[in-house]
C-alpha cells in the first residue's frame, strides 16, 4: 500500500475535527441547523487553513443521508454513506471540483454552466467547488454572474480563493463570504501532538514549537515539514533534527550575546559573532530570532504570564528580564529590527551583524545618577561640563541662583561702575549653597536658569494657591582665577511678601529636559564674560549678541532680565525713490513681489540693494537701469539666476533692467523684512493671548498656564 501524506491522511472530516476556525464553524453549524442555506459561499484565506477541507464538509453537510438513509441536511455528517464516503473518497459524481487556474476562459465556464441546470443524479444537491476563483478571466467572471444570483434550487456554489481582492465586487456581492484565519501556534502544536501519537512517534515538543513558527500559520506547511521531520530523523522528531533541518538558530546563542551585552563585553559579543561565521550560521535568522527573544522578555518584564512556560530558554528569558531594564529591552528590539533591514546595505552580513550589536553596545542607556561633587573649588567652577547637563544638576543650580536675587535686588539703583563689589558681597552668603550647583555649571549659566525660573513663576503668582516667583535675576556674579570683573542687570524689585525661593525639585524649564541650546549656552556666556573682563572700564559684555532669544524663548516669559547692553538696533532702510521707474526705490517689497522662483526667489530675497543707476536714453521711454545688489552667498549668483532676476525686472519695469552683484554681509532684505513681520506677528498674537481676560480668569482661578510655543498668529 503506497503511504498517503499527514496533510490527506489527516484532513478534518467533520467540524469537530477542524482546527483554528471556530468563527467559520459556528456560523455554518447554525445555517445548516435551521435551514437558512445560501446558494453561494465563498472562502478566503492563505494557502493551508482549511478551505478545501471546508469545502467537502459543506458538501457532505448538504448531502448526506444518514447510516439507515432517513437522513437529511445536518450540521454533523456521519461520515459512513455513500454520499459522505464517496466525498471524502473524491469520487461523488454531484460534488464537482474545478481549478479555476486551469479552467479559467469563458468557455470551461459556459460548459460548467451548461451542466449546472440539469438535476443531479443521487444526491441532494449538486455542489460546485471552483477553486482559486481569482484566476478567472473578467468574461468568465461576466458569464456566471446571472447563474450565481438566481441559480437552480439544486445547485450551491462554493468559491475559494488566496487573493479576494482580484474578485470583481459584482461576484462578492453574491456570495456569502468567510475570512479563514491564520493557525494560532498553539493551535498547530497540539494538532501535531495529536498526530503524532496516533502516528505513535516519539518527539519534543520545543521541536513541534519550531514546526509551528516555520509553517506561519498554515496547516498543511506545518503537516508537511512534519512528514520531512520524520524522515530527516529516521521516526523520531527532536528538536536538534528540527533545528538542523529548518535551519534554526540554537537560541543558547542569542542567550550568550545578551550575557555580554550585559556586562558590556564587546570583545565577548565579537567572539560569539565569530563562532556562528564558523558554523555558517545565517545572521538574518539570528537577527530575527534576537527580535523574538527579546520580544519574550519585554512580555517577561510586564506580563509574565504572557511567556509559554514550555519554552526551553524559559529560565534564561526571566533571567535576562531581571536583568535589563525595560527601556535596555525596548532600545534593542528597535536596534535589531532596523539591524535586520539594514543587513543588505552593509558591506557583508558579518559586519551588518556586528555593527548591530556594537550598536546596542554603544547607546546602552545609562541609569546610573548624577553625584554631585559635595563642595566646590575656585578652579571647579570653570571645570569642561557636558553639554547637556541632567535635569537634576540644573534644578540645583537654579534653586542655588535664585537664592542670591534678593540681596542682589537692593543693588538695582548702584552705578554700573560700584556695582562689582556689591555684586561680589551680595553671593557671599550663598557661596556654600552654590558651590556644588557651580562644579556642573557655570555661574553665568546658573544665573540664566533662575532668570528663567522666575519668568516661569509670573503667570503662576495670578494665582493665590501657588507659590509667588522670585523676582528676576538682578545681577550676575563670577569667581574664577581670570582677571576680575562683574556684570549687573537692574530690575524693580518685588515687595519682600512676593518673594520666595523655588524648591530645589522644580526645574527651571517646562518639561523635566532643558532646552536643546542650554549646553552651547554655557560655553558661550562664558566666552562672552571672558571678553568683557577683557574690555575697557565701564564697556559691559553684550550676552544678547551670545544667545539673541534667550529673553524671548517662552511667550508667556516677558519678564526675564533684558541683557545689559541693549543690541545695536540695524540702520533704518532709505529709500531713494527714481521717478523714471516710477518706483519708491523700497527693494524688500520689490523683491517679495517679483515672479521669479527657485534659486532665483532667494537671489532675490537674500540681497540688499546697494544703489540702482539710471541712464536715460534718446528716445521717449527709452533708458536702462543698473541694479547693484549685494548677496550673502556666492551660490545664488550664477549667471542663469541673475539673468531671470533681470529679466524679471524688466518685465516689471518696462525698461532694460541690468544686475550686478557682489558678496557681502546684508541687512535690509525681503526675508529680513519678512521675518520681522512674522516676529511682529507674533508677539502681538502673545499680547493679545496674555491680555485676553478669560486666560487671565483661567490663570487666576485655575492656575493655568499657556504652553510655549502653542500660539500661533493668524
Amino acid at each position: 500500500m503506497s503511504y498517503q501524506v499527514l496533510a490527506r491522511k489527516y484532513r478534518s472530516r467533520n467540524f469537530e475535527e477542524l482546527v483554528g476556525q471556530e468563527h467559520v464553524v459556528r456560523a455554518l453549524t447554525h445555517a445548516l441547523g435551521s435551514g437558512r442555506l445560501h446558494h453561494a459561499y465563498l472562502f478566503t484565506g492563505t494557502r493551508g487553513v482549511g478551505k478545501t477541507t471546508l469545502s467537502r464538509i459543506l458538501a457532505k453537510s448538504l448531502n448526506c443521508i444518514g447510516s439507515d438513509g432517513s437522513g437529511g441536511i445536518t450540521a454533523q455528517p456521519c461520515g459512513v454513506c455513500q454520499a459522505c464516503t464517496a466525498i471524502d473518497a473524491g469520487r461523488f459524481v454531484d460534488y464537482i471540483e474545478m481549478d479555476a487556474a486551469s479552467n479559467r476562459g469563458v468557455d470551461e465556464m459556459a460548459q460548467l454552466l451548461e451542466q449546472a441546470v440539469y438535476a443531479p443524479s443521487n444526491a441532494r444537491f449538486k455542489v460546485y467547488m471552483i477553486d482559486e476563483v481569482h484566476m478567472l478571466t473578467n468574461h468568465a467572471f461576466n458569464a456566471m454572474l446571472k447563474t450565481l444570483e438566481e441559480p437552480p434550487p439544486h445547485v450551491k456554489f462554493i468559491l475559494a480563493t488566496t487573493d479576494p481582492q482580484k474578485i470583481p465586487v459584482t461576484v462578492l456581492s453574491r456570495c456569502l463570504q468567510f475570512n479563514l484565519k491564520q493557525m494560532p501556534p498553539g493551535h498547530i502544536i497540539g494538532h501535531l501532538e495529536n498526530i503524532l501519537g496516533q502516528e505513535a512517534i516519539e518527539f519534543d515538543t520545543p521541536a513541534l514549537r519550531l514546526l509551528a513558527q516555520g509553517a506561519h500559520g498554515s496547516m498543511r506547511d506545518a503537516l508537511s515539514l512534519t512528514d520531512q521531520a520524520i524522515a530527516y530523523a529516521a521516526g523520531k522528531v527532536t528538536l536538534e533534527a528540527v533545528q538542523g533541518m529548518l535551519g534554526a538558530l540554537d537560541q543558547s546563542f542569542l542567550i550568550r550575546l545578551l550575557d555580554a551585552l550585559a556586562a558590556k563585553d564587546g570583545a565577548g559579543l565579537l567572539a560569539i559573532a565569530d563562532e556562528m561565521a564558523t558554523r555558517s550560521l545565517s545572521y538574518n535568522v539570528a537577527l530575527q530570532d534576537l527580535g523574538t527573544l527579546l520580544h519574550r522578555i519585554a512580555l517577561a518584564q510586564t506580563v509574565p504570564a504572557a511567556v509559554p512556560d514550555d519554552l526551553p530558554e524559559h529560565a534564561d528569558i526571566m533571567r535576562l528580564a531581571a536583568a535589563f531594564d525595560p527601556d535596555e529591552v525596548q532600545l534593542y528590539y528597535q536596534i535589531a529590527v532596523h539591524g535586520r533591514n539594514e543587513l543588505g546595505l552593509a558591506p557583508d552580513e558579518y559586519a551588518g551583524f556586528s555593527m548591530t550589536l556594537l550598536r546596542m553596545l554603544a547607546f546602552r542607556p545609562e541609569s546610573a545618577a548624577v553625584q554631585l561633587p559635595p563642595a566646590a573649588t575656585p578652579n571647579a567652577a570653570h571645570k569642561p561640563v557636558s553639554a547637556r547637563p541632567s535635569p537634576a544638576s540644573m534644578a540645583v543650580a537654579g534653586a542655588a541662583a535664585s537664592s542670591a536675587v534678593a540681596p542682589a535686588a537692593s543693588n538695582a539703583g548702584t552705578p554700573r561702575s560700584s556695582a562689582a563689589p556689591a555684586a561680589a558681597s551680595a553671593t557671599m552668603p550663598v557661596a556654600a549653597a552654590a558651590g556644588a550647583a557651580r562644579a556642573a555649571i557655570s555661574p553665568a549659566m546658573a544665573a540664566l536658569a533662575a532668570a528663567r525660573a522666575g519668568g516661569r513663576g509670573q503667570s503662576a503668582a495670578l494665582s493665590p494657591s501657588r507659590v509667588s516667583p522670585v523676582a528676576p535675576v538682578a545681577a550676575v556674579t563670577t569667581s574664577s582665577p581670570r582677571p576680575q570683573a562683574a556684570a549687573s542687570m537692574a530690575v524693580p524689585a518685588e515687595p519682600a511678601s512676593s518673594q520666595a525661593s523655588v524648591p530645589a525639585s522644580t526645574p527651571p524649564w517646562d518639561n523635566d529636559e532643558p532646552p536643546s541650546w542650554f549646553g552651547d549656552a554655557d560655553a558661550a556666556i562664558d566666552s562672552a564674560a571672558q571678553k568683557k573682563t577683557e574690555a575697557p572700564p565701564g564697556v559691559d559684555a553684550d550676552f544678547s549678541q551670545v544667545m539673541p532669544n534667550a529673553a524671548t524663548l517662552s511667550p508667556a516669559r516677558h519678564t526675564v532680565a533684558q541683557p545689559i547692553a541693549e543690541r545695536a538696533a540695524p540702520p533704518a532702510l532709505l529709500l531713494h525713490p527714481i521717478s523714471d521707474l516710477n518706483w519708491d526705490g523700497n527693494w524688500p517689497t520689490l523683491a517679495a513681489a517679483l515672479p521669479v522662483r527657485g534659486v532665483a526667489q532667494q537671489l532675490a530675497q537674500q540681497s540688499e540693494l546697494l544703489r540702482c543707476d539710471y541712464q536715460s536714453g534718446s528716445g521717449s521711454g527709452s533708458g536702462a537701469a543698473q541694479f547693484h545688489l549685494r548677496v550673502p552667498l556666492e551660490t545664488f549668483c550664477s549667471t542663469a539666476n541673475v539673468d531671470k532676476l533681470a529679466m524679471a525686472l524688466s518685465e516689471h519695469f518696462g525698461k532694460t533692467v541690468r544686475v550686478t552683484t557682489e558678496i557681502g554681509a546684508v541687512v535690509h532684505t525681503a526675508s529680513a523684512q519678512a521675518q520681522a513681520d512674522r516676529a511682529q506677528r507674533q508677539l502681538e498674537a502673545d499680547a493679545t493671548i496674555q491680555g485676553d481676560p478669560f486666560v487671565q480668569s483661567l490663570m487666576r482661578e485655575f492656575g493655568a498656564t499657556i504652553v510655549p510655543g502653542s500660539i500661533r498668529p493668524i
